[in-house]
């Protein structure tokens, strides 16, 4: 829009802008559908695993097992409650885009300014912008002095662009990012200068709109254990049903005892029934949640805990992720050569005069994060003794601004000026060898990450002050290089990933060479750089081409963040995405595990995420993934341990009809078993330390099935060498001619004891019984000292030998009762040894996913 520059902008009529108002909506995002916390409640109940955990608790109170029916309840209620909260945390994304849209807005109508409601804002409206303003709607602008804006919201960068008026460029797309462009944007922040824009989108139609409604469109996908253990506990239970009614079925037919066919028929079911699968997850996850949280990291979806076991590829943004997001000055440079770094002591007298006047060519109280910087450098209090007689701002004609200053002690004007190098140049004059000598300098900064400014300065006298810059006589000071500090822990944590074979991309919108600079500090190979140009031109087969060996992306946009992690995926990588700004929320949504920002990042970007850094640092998703591969391995044993203890005591309850003995485990026994499995697989496992290698074995296959034939039969092979252990004490109790409750008792306590060599056995998967034991764990020591004394108790006392239908044995029977543990633990050590030793034979050759060099 262009208009002549004498005529006074008189904006939208009230009438037009109701009108515009009713038609267009207001300038917000639509509000979604929510979801009820009943709505999430009932989604929730509908998983087959909570089904199940709900089901077993109403199975224990119609067999009047009160305690074991309330713990199965309140487990359920705790995974439904906590799951409720999360998914209502999530319903608040829009909400929190939102708020970020509606700011206040001063538009002009009817020729007067007017401070109205940024919802209320139109298509067509005036946008009045000034240092400090929120921009509430996207708009092209007509006007402007030295108007700059940061749209690190959007684009991820924290340097302000510079925008200038649509009359004086020809128009282009309406994107954020790059200087010189026409265009403000919803939800960024006014820095310096001031201006006029006209409102050309607003809400959903607007850059930060397109955001949202990508956001609401997301799917985040279910956890593969999720579905997994979904799967299992359904095979488990129809197999089980199918069994106990086959076995009600012919106990009945042959033994002719109804009441005890039904007995037998829910003893088997109940020896089957895999309830602890959906305990052990929900334990598992909320506990993994809670020890996470002590490493200063938020789990706001648990099943991200063990989705990070397998992460193979973390992408991580730049600014506030793998920098702090601050400018700071970080080198010097003076014409003859001097250089003075940030990191030396003191800085020499020799350039007090740059950095001094790099501060009087800035604002007095700045909102450039870069001039912000250079008043952090060195704080000059005579500065603000000064009086600032006149100000010259930017342009694209002249990229440089200069501050004229009546100094507190006499009439002589001083000027300061800064901006880029090669403008600072021209106004000082150099010749062909001093540009020359500046450029070669302002390169070599530019190759570490900086961003460099010239500095200069001029005297001059009053009225006689010129019309422009140009007409000072500036005498060159030097360069200025900023620099968003990398993050001190970010190098150690890059390296550590490395090491557990999770290759690291850094997806930014900077420069190809600030990004270069900042990937090498960091320790990521920055030999291929892939820009968003380049990728806007791939077609999705090039893109999955290049994107193996490609670990720098520059120039990125928002929606090509997206792009890349989807192709990330396509390529079967679990992928882990850092970011803070909103333009990161998509990305966070859909990719595997997405890592916002704690302390820097938006609501918007938390809330799109799985995982929240508290304490901004890099460092944390290390200790984050190190937790997420201990709980995985934990979850991996104690489902090992539950395959394996469900094998004895079904067999116990199918050997009664095979052989014609009598029924040695009844539905109290059963829960009673269940009252020691049920702790052990919930504390003991989830208590076991780290194993030694942890963070040096590459990610586990994310392809690979945690249930795989394999696992399933390492568990079946310890149930099978248990159940055989039990077997050998039955038929002792047996031919020593055992009363039936005496051959119970010896039974049991049989099974008991091997189902306590499968907890030490399954503490490690190759590590031995001995170093296991030096690894402590007080659950496990608790559970063990609780289950000798119940066990003993139920032995020694009358009414519960009666409940139990048991018979004290001999104390020669009751050693070798006890000794079919330590018999079993031999058994399967031997076993650990074996397949120990072709473990690390296996895992000492290289992985076949071990990442690209990062």
């Amino acid at each position: 829009m262009s208009r002549p520059a004498q005529s006074l902008p008189t904006g939208l009529s009230a009438e037009e802008a109701s009108i515009r108002l009713a038609r267009d909506g207001t300038n917000e995002l639509p509000r979604q559908a929510k979801r009820t916390p009943l709505r999430i409640a009932l989604e929730v109940i509908r998983e087959p695993m909570l089904a199940l955990l709900i089901a077993g608790g109403v199975i224990y109170l119609v067999l009047g097992d009160l305690s074991e029916a309330v713990i199965l309840m309140i487990l359920a209620l705790f995974s439904v409650v906590i799951t409720v909260v999360q998914e209502a945390r999530t319903e608040r994304v829009l909400e929190a885009l939102r708020d970020l849209t509606s700011p206040r807005a001063l538009v002009i109508r009817d020729g007067q300014r007017e401070r109205i409601a940024g919802r209320e804002v139109v298509a067509g409206d005036l946008l009045v912008l000034s240092e400090g303003d929120r921009v509430p709607a996207d708009g092209r602008v007509i006007e402007c002095q030295s108007l700059q804006t940061d749209e690190s919201l959007l684009t991820g960068e924290s340097v302000p662009v510079r925008k200038v008026a649509a009359v004086t460029v020809a128009e282009e797309a309406a994107l954020p990012g790059g200087d010189d462009r026409p265009y403000v944007f919803s939800g960024t922040m006014v820095v310096r200068g001031s201006g006029l824009a006209e409102v050309i989108a607003t809400g959903p139609r607007s850059q930060i709109g397109r955001i949202g409604q990508s956001l609401g469109e997301l799917i985040t996908e279910p956890p593969r254990l999720k579905r997994e253990m979904g799967r299992l506990v359904r095979v488990f239970a129809i197999g089980g049903g199918v069994i106990s009614l086959l076995v009600m079925i012919l106990y009945g037919l042959y033994r002719g005892t109804w009441l005890e066919a039904l007995l037998a028929g829910i003893a088997v079911g109940m020896s089957m029934l895999p309830e602890e699968f959906p305990v052990v997850v929900t334990i598992f996850m909320a506990m993994g949640a809670w020890r996470i949280s002590r490493a200063r990291v938020l789990t706001r979806r648990a099943a991200a805990i063990e989705t990070l076991g397998a992460a193979t590829v973390l992408c991580t943004d730049k600014t506030g992720t793998l920098t702090e997001n601050i400018m700071r000055v970080a080198e010097l440079r003076r014409p003859d050569g001097q250089v003075y770094r940030a990191s030396d002591e003191a800085l020499p007298d020799v350039f007090h005069d740059l950095a001094r006047f790099s501060i009087l060519a800035s604002a007095r109280e700045p909102f450039d994060p870069m001039e912000k910087a250079l008043h952090a450098f060195q704080p000059d209090g005579a500065v603000h003794q000064w009086q600032l007689v006149r100000a010259f701002g930017l342009h694209p004609g002249l990229l440089a601004m200069s501050n004229v200053w009546q100094t507190a002690d006499d009439d002589e004007l001083v000027v300061a000026g800064k901006g880029a190098p090669e403008a600072i140049a021209g106004l000082c004059g150099l010749d062909a060898a001093g540009r020359d000598r500046l450029a070669s300098d302002a390169d070599a900064m530019a190759a570490e990450g900086l961003r460099v400014l010239g500095v200069a300065r001029a005297t001059a006298v009053r009225p006689a002050l010129p019309e422009d810059q140009r007409g000072f006589a500036f005498e060159f000071l030097g360069l200025v290089g900023l620099a968003d500090t990398l993050r001190a822990s970010a190098p150690a944590a890059v390296a550590e990933c490395r090491t557990a074979g999770i290759r690291v991309v850094m997806i930014t919108g900077d420069y190809p060479v600030t990004a270069r600079a900042i990937a090498t500090q960091a320790g990521i190979d920055a030999n291929e750089i892939m820009t968003g140009d380049e990728l806007a031109a791939m077609d999705d087969a090039d893109l999955a081409r290049r994107i193996e060996a490609t670990t720098v992306f520059a120039r990125i946009m928002p929606q090509q963040k997206l792009r890349i992690v989807e192709a990330l995926k396509a390529k079967g990588e679990v992928v882990a995405m850092t970011g803070d700004g909103v333009n990161d929320a998509p990305t966070l949504k859909a990719a595997h595990i997405g890592i916002a920002m704690g302390q820097r990042g938006t609501d918007v970007a938390r809330e799109a995420s799985a995982i929240v850094l508290l304490d901004d640092d890099f460092g944390s998703i290390v200790k984050a993934i190190r937790l997420g591969r201990r709980i995985y391995d934990n979850l991996h044993k104690a489902v090992t341990f539950i395959l394996a203890v469900h094998v004895p005591i079904a067999g116990l309850a199918l050997l009664p009809l095979v052989f014609g003995l009598p029924i040695l485990l009844g539905p109290v026994h059963i829960a009673f078993l269940e009252m020691i499995i049920d702790p052990v697989c919930t504390l003991v496992f989830e208590a076991e330390t780290e194993e030694d290698d942890i963070m040096r074995r590459p990610p586990r296959d994310p392809e690979r099935p945690m249930f795989s034939l394999a696992f399933i039969s390492r568990g079946v092979i310890q149930g099978g060498l248990a159940l055989g252990a039990v077997v050998l004490m039955l038929g002792f109790a047996l031919r020593a001619g055992l009363s039936v409750d005496a051959v119970r008792a010896v039974t049991f306590m049989a099974l008991v004891a091997v189902i306590l060599s499968l907890v030490l056995v399954n503490r490690s998967r190759a590590a031995s019984i001995l170093e296991a034991i030096r690894r402590p764990n007080r659950a496990l020591v608790l559970v063990f000292l609780a289950v000798a004394v119940v066990l003993t108790l139920g032995l020694a006392l009358p009414f519960a030998r009666h409940l139990f239908r048991f018979e004290a044995p001999s104390w020669p029977m009751t050693a070798l009762a006890l000794s079919a543990g330590v018999i079993m633990l031999a058994g399967l050590e031997g076993l650990k040894w074996l397949t120990g030793r072709w473990y690390r034979w296996r895992h000492a050759e290289p992985s076949p996913r071990a990442p690209a060099s990062t």
